[in-house]
């Protein structure tokens, strides 16, 4: 199968937003269509080569068949982008608003056409926002100086989303909780940021502030920063990376000793207290998520190393400097075993066979360590040609390190630090990952449900096309669940679930017309997809 490379802009004509799916409802009357969804029909895909049957200008009624459907293949593949110093996008907070749009349009189509799946894209970088809060003030990196808004009426996170699923990428909403600055230079704050409104809740440690995580008002205020974004936003995931407390620095000590002595349980030790403190944070985002939208995902790309084995036997065969549970107070296999995450990326920046820390040895750790929780295993690009390890002079480390994940069933795909290790640099290793591991697209792995959810199966009343335009007519609106309607055509019914994907968001839209660029197909399949990620309905039809 083969999306198109160049994806179908939706206008909508007719319709209303929903941005939840109800548990329970009445299924609407049936009666006359009504709401269209029209799809450009955009420029030809040159490599494309669709088979054509030509059809007549007055539009005829396509005939439907029970045709089985085959499973669509599953497989993460996410690209990080950066925004903290401008890592990787905008690529500089000077820049008018319209190249910034330009520049992360240019980054989404890169990736589509490597065949990637999902964005991870950093909308909060140190107690800032790259859209409009009640709780932070806008991002420097976006505008250039901290609070002042970009020029602009629209709204950059709710375009970055519409761009996104516009070619059927999944938008991963990446935050920093606890990092507050990126230096101690606090002149350039905004009055808005936390660190002039709560001085109390800041603790100065090497060279930043960071928010106290043993303070009841700093997780109240992270789990409303989140709401805030799940709530307004049509976000597939929250996403938090490995910064929880901050990586140790030699001889210097967290100075969180009187929030501890003040907060601390009879017999705690300061560690363990550090622990709860974050578990206590993952468990309550999970629960905030899930009571507004129980589709949205909750993603965590933690250090690779949970613990060395030299500290627990349960750990792996590594010799890290520092591990998530000894350093960083981030128990993740707790929150997999409770069931407080939908899934993990560790971070294994290293090279297949290093010394003290084995991308090898890892994948196979992570592989029996999963507790049911999606593992996708986060590979450097970063490092290729710039590291003092020789395996990263080769082109071909990414490669042999996908084959590898590949080799394990319980690990469902892969995320590449950063958007611009593959774009500005290193495109050959980009084109070798294409043609001959992403040379095919994918879905990323759907979820299940946590709690029952009724979601109205679409029901299609009539096809009909002609030579320009295929015309899908609803019985009834479109469930809000519903995301994508997923268009493929073929002359052949064997052919036909490997054909060219034509992706249409419909996200929310409960409308009862689609209008698409006809195919010329004998055969035309459509498949909705709801925003769990699973395939709710398939129909297949002929052309007479």
């Amino acid at each position: 199968m083969k999306f198109l490379s160049r994806y179908l802009f939706i206008i909508l004509a007719f319709g209303l937003l929903f941005s939840a799916c109800k548990s329970q409802k009445n299924a609407p009357s049936v009666g006359k269509p009504s709401g269209t969804i029209k799809t450009s029909p955009g420029t030809p895909n040159p490599g494309a080569n669709l088979p054509v049957k030509p059809l007549p200008m007055a539009p005829v009624a396509l005939r439907p068949l029970t045709f089985q459907m085959p499973e669509m293949p599953r497989e993460f593949r996410g690209v990080w982008i950066a925004t903290v110093a401008n890592i990787d996008w905008p690529i500089s907070p000077d820049d008018s608003y319209l190249k910034q749009k330009q520049d992360f349009i240019n980054l989404l189509d890169y990736y589509k056409n490597l065949n990637f799946n999902a964005v991870i894209v950093q909308i909060r970088t140190a107690g800032d926002a790259f859209y409009p809060s009640n709780l932070a003030p806008w991002s420097k990196y976006l505008t250039g100086k901290q609070g002042q808004a970009p020029k602009t009426d629209e709204n950059p996170l709710t375009w970055m989303i519409m761009e996104s699923h516009a070619r059927g990428l999944e938008f991963h909403a990446w935050l920093n909780p606890y990092r507050a600055t990126m230096n101690l230079t606090t002149d350039g704050l905004s009055p808005d940021h936390a660190y002039n409104l709560h001085r109390n809740w800041m603790l100065k440690y090497g060279t930043q502030y960071y928010f106290n995580p043993g303070l009841p008002e700093v997780k109240a205020h992270l789990l409303a920063v989140i709401k805030e974004i799940v709530d307004n936003y049509d976000i597939d995931a929250i996403h938090f990376d490995d910064y929880f407390y901050p990586y140790k620095i030699a001889k210097q000590d967290f100075p969180d000793k009187s929030t501890y002595d003040k907060y601390k349980k009879p017999g705690q030790t300061q560690d363990d207290w550090r622990r709860d403190n974050v578990n206590q944070l993952i468990l309550a985002l999970n629960q905030t998520i899930k009571q507004s939208k129980p589709w949205v995902q909750f993603g965590i790309s933690p250090f690779g190393v949970w613990r060395n084995q030299n500290m627990d036997p349960k750990g792996s065969p590594t010799r890290a400097g520092q591990t998530n549970y000894d350093d960083l107070y981030a128990d993740v296999l707790l929150w997999m075993k409770n069931g407080w995450v939908d899934y993990m990326i560790p971070q294994l920046y290293w090279s297949m066979d290093h010394k003290l820390a084995s991308h090898r040895i890892l994948n196979d750790w992570w592989a029996k360590n999963h507790f049911n929780t999606n593992i996708y295993i986060g590979n450097g690009p970063y490092k290729i040609r710039e590291d003092s390890d020789a395996a990263w002079d080769n082109p071909r480390e990414i490669n042999t390190q996908i084959s590898y994940t590949r080799t394990l069933p319980t690990i469902q795909g892969n995320a590449f630090f950063s958007a611009k290790s593959m774009k500005i640099k290193n495109q050959d290793v980009a084109q070798l990952l294409k043609n001959e591991l992403y040379n095919e697209p994918t879905l990323p792995p759907s979820f299940q449900p946590k709690s029952p959810s009724i979601i109205d199966t679409p029901v299609v009343f009539s096809v009909e096309a002609n030579s320009e335009l295929t015309s899908i007519r609803m019985a009834n609106p479109l469930d809000p669940a519903i995301r994508y309607a997923l268009i493929q055509g073929a002359n052949e019914l064997n052919q036909l679930a490997d054909a060219e994907i034509h992706p249409i968001w419909v996200g929310g839209l409960r409308v009862r017309t689609l209008e698409v660029k006809s195919l010329n197909t004998e055969y035309l399949a459509i498949r909705w997809i709801d925003h769990y990620g699973r395939i709710v309905q398939t129909q297949v039809y002929q052309i007479p």
